[in-house]
């Protein structure tokens, strides 16, 4: 497995605690880290992902919905609805993976923990938001310019 796909199991384990820990997010990352012997390379990485994905949440639950056309977020598994976030938020801002390579790694982490249904919901909702990117992006930079 490769590094990246295993920051990207490591943050979707966090962000499950944190849906349950009252965004307790310092005390849930030195917990999580303090049982796990990783590299620091994929704690670097996961906890990118996690911070980042906790301060935009609002920004990428709203990208998430905005597609999602029959489904809440809130009515989302909540395994499903985290690898979402983690998708979109590095197609958002990671520059270095091409969004076809992040789309995939989502799908084959919603196969390895939701089932196939999932990967198939995860692939709809992200190939939607992949569609309109360019689109995303620019109203993100528009508003921030406000």
């Amino acid at each position: 497995m490769g590094r990246r796909r295993k920051a990207r199991e490591e943050t979707l384990r966090i962000l499950f605690r944190l849906e349950f820990e009252n965004k307790q997010i310092e005390k849930t990352l030195n917990q999580y880290w303090e049982s796990k012997k990783t590299t620091e390379e994929i704690k670097e990485y996961s906890t990118w992902l996690v911070n980042g994905i906790i301060s935009d949440q609002e920004k990428i639950d709203n990208i998430i919905q905005q597609v999602s056309e029959h489904w809440r977020i809130s009515r989302m598994a909540i395994v499903d609805r985290n690898i979402l976030r983690m998708a979109v938020f590095e197609l958002l801002y990671e520059k270095n993976i091409a969004p076809a390579i992040i789309i995939n790694e989502a799908i084959e982490i919603a196969k390895k923990y939701s089932g196939d249904e999932a990967a198939t919901f995860v692939n709809g909702i992200l190939d939607a938001i992949r569609k309109n990117l360019k689109d995303i992006k620019k109203s993100l930079k528009d508003k921030e310019h406000a």
